[in-house]
Formats: structure tokens, C-alpha cells, sequence
């Protein structure tokens, strides 16, 4: 069984962000050399996820208006976890995406159904990011 790892850099200019990633992990699993196994991808940040769904503006609008929702990043005072920061909002929305997703390699290809892509979600953005790929097949 064959190994392969990579980190994906990435610069997010806004707090919050959703980027297709799938030519990024496609390119790694051309790399690999592996034809059939899995594929990991998680997000190396406590406050950014990494997750499938469809690559369509409005449900982007529609994901982040949910967020917003459920976890708003203000006011501030809100949360116990801001003290000497202002992310406690990434946490939590970190906490609904998810830190990883795992998609099974097939004939050397990402097994996808119909319309699935892998995001990388930012949440407290503005710095460099990163996300972990391994794969692990023949």
C-alpha cells in the first residue's frame, strides 16, 4: 500500500470564505500515483472546515446567511471565548462544517456523485491557511 502527503496553502483575504478546492486535491491525487483507495482532506486550523457540497453561488449565500444564523460574529461580548480574541464564532461554525471529509479513489479519480466538490470553508480568515491531504491506496 502506497502513502501520499501534501499540504495545500492558501491566502484568504476575508474573514469568511468558501473555496473550491477540487482541482488542488485532483492535481495531489494525479501526483500520487494512487489508483483506488482513499483520500483525506481536513483543515489544519480550529477555526475553518473543510466539507462537500455544490458549487452554485446561492446556496454559498444561502450556507453563509445559515451560519451567520446560528453562530453571528457579533457583538463580540457575546461569547465567553473572546477575551483576548474575536473568533469565538469561527469556532462553532468550524464545529457545524467539519473538520474533514474522505472521498474514495476509484480508476485513479476522485469518486464523486453528481455536483460534488470539496470546499475549504474560512471562517477567521485574513492570514494564511492550510489543509492536509493524504492518501492512502495502491
Amino acid at each position: 500500500m502506497k502513502s501520499y502527503r501534501k499540504e495545500l496553502w492558501f491566502n484568504t483575504t476575508k474573514r469568511r470564505e468558501l473555496i473550491n478546492i477540487t482541482p488542488d486535491v485532483q492535481k495531489e491525487l494525479q501526483k500520487s500515483g494512487i489508483k483506488e483507495g482513499l483520500l483525506l482532506i481536513n483543515a489544519m486550523h480550529i477555526t475553518a472546515s473543510v466539507f462537500i457540497n455544490d458549487d452554485e453561488s446561492g446556496l454559498h449565500r444561502d450556507i453563509e446567511k445559515w451560519l451567520e444564523g446560528l453562530a453571528p460574529e457579533k457583538p463580540y461580548s457575546q461569547y465567553n471565548h473572546n477575551t483576548f480574541e474575536d473568533n469565538a464564532d469561527a469556532h462553532l461554525k468550524r464545529t457545524v462544517m467539519g473538520r474533514e471529509v474522505v472521498v474514495a479513489v476509484t480508476d485513479g479519480k476522485l469518486d464523486f456523485g453528481p455536483w460534488e466538490q470539496i470546499f475549504y470553508g474560512e471562517f477567521d480568515g485574513k492570514r494564511r491557511k492550510r489543509v492536509l491531504v493524504k492518501i492512502i491506496g495502491e
